[in-house]
């Protein structure tokens, strides 16, 4: 897995459909899951509302500072809301899982970390969820759903992960995990 991997997705998608990628990912994958509050934006700017991203030194509001809508494009340059996040999630796990071998997700998630295509397992003291991390300036986000996708977990902080603050993380969503699964 790297951003790069997804960029040139991205650029696939276009070769082979004749579409641009915002309109592929809206008709195969928005409308299909019903990710009504996702989108792909236009622009270098976040469209309203949204949270709001911080920076570490000092404490600032750097939520425009990344160009979603550019270089994050393919990789990561979608907005979405905590729901359509768990909507995509569960819809996700239910159709894709496995192989899993070494590796572990960007930041590394709860538990213990298996990667996977696309997806990532976390093997944690209250059973195995299946999701993805990320992080970017300004935000660190996990999603994660049960191997049925009945039960998932969305957790996000607006602040990027670093490496003091990765342990604290961790913990936090594993109780997150923990409290959703049961």
């Amino acid at each position: 897995y790297s951003n790069s991997d997804n960029i040139a997705v991205g650029l696939a998608l276009e070769a082979i459909t004749g579409e641009p990628y915002a309109a592929v990912l809206r008709a195969k994958v928005l409308r299909s899951f019903g990710l009504h509050s996702t989108l792909l934006p236009h622009g270098l700017l976040l469209p309203t509302p949204f949270l709001h991203g911080s920076g570490d030194q000092p404490p600032e509001d750097i939520s425009q500072s990344i160009a979603f809508g550019g270089w994050a494009w393919a990789s990561g340059g979608l907005v979405s809301t905590p729901l359509d996040l768990n909507r995509f999630i569960r819809h996700y796990v239910r159709i894709r899982r496995g192989p899993f071998g070494p590796g572990h997700s960007e930041p590394a998630g709860p538990g213990k970390n298996k990667a996977g295509l696309g997806i990532f397992r976390y093997d944690t003291g209250c059973g195995a969820v299946f999701g993805h991390t990320g992080s970017i300036n300004g935000y660190t986000q996990f999603i994660a759903a049960n191997g049925n996708g009945r039960r998932s977990v969305t957790f996000s902080i607006s602040s990027q992960a670093t490496p003091g603050l990765l342990p604290l993380l961790r913990r936090a969503q594993t109780k997150a995990v923990c409290l959703a699964m049961h």
